[in-house]
């Protein structure tokens, strides 16, 4: 087989309709347009939010609640079972980043409870939930928040 043999099976295309040339094509003088109209001009494209001139839907209905989203704090969530899986005793943003638990160390990171850790670990993050210091100080190790 060559690329150059391949074509499409039959059926499956046709010729593209040339609109516009003519009334002996059949589709001359409107060209499948209708007779007047927005529609039947240059430019005119129908949007699914387009209510023909009506007052739009996301303009009636009332404004409600605040976002506070311009302030939003996000955090880069880490369990403290991933920290287990780490081989080092200090653990800062940029060891996180290298073992691949976080994506960015200068992104605030967050240290959760979920799991176990049977380790002495100094930990080094932006916040901690109370239940991954508890299980941190239990083992051992020390918090340090930055």
């Amino acid at each position: 087989m060559k690329l150059g043999a391949l074509k499409p099976s039959k059926g499956a295309t046709h010729s593209k309709k040339r609109v516009g040339r003519g009334q002996g094509s059949g589709w001359g003088k409107d060209a499948g347009r209708g007779e007047n109209g927005y529609h039947s001009r240059s430019g005119s494209k129908h949007r699914p939010w387009f209510e023909g001139g009506q007052m739009p839907l996301y303009r009636r209905l009332p404004k409600r609640g605040f976002s506070n989203y311009i302030f939003k704090k996000e955090f880069q969530l880490v369990n403290v079972s991933d920290l287990e899986k780490i081989d080092v005793d200090t653990i800062d943003p940029n060891i996180m980043m290298e073992n691949g638990l976080v994506k960015y160390a200068m992104r605030p990171i967050k240290i959760l409870g979920d799991g176990e850790l049977t380790k002495k670990l100094n930990v080094s993050a932006n916040a901690f939930s109370a239940s991954a210091k508890e299980k941190i100080e239990k083992a051992g190790g020390s918090v340090t928040e930055q």
